[in-house]
């Protein structure tokens, strides 16, 4: 594990990531796949529109909340 702090994936943004924001391409994903893009504060809506707006959107967390699915 690093000791870097996650940041936020927003372009150009450097910000703390404060969410997690798992989704799914069901086009190219299984349905138990999830991905992941981490948000500031500032940005959280935005990258939740995005995703939802696509349909991709399955989940916000707060950060220090999220637990990664274990890989089998």
């Amino acid at each position: 594990m690093s000791d870097e702090t996650p940041v936020c994936s927003a372009k150009g943004c450097r910000a703390d990531a404060v969410w997690v924001l798992a989704w799914n391409n069901p086009k190219i994903h299984t349905p138990e796949r999830r991905k992941t893009w981490l948000a500031c504060e500032e940005h959280r809506e935005h990258l939740s529109q995005f995703l939802g707006v696509r349909g991709f959107l399955k989940d916000v967390v707060a950060f220090e909340e999220w637990q990664a699915p274990e890989e089998a």
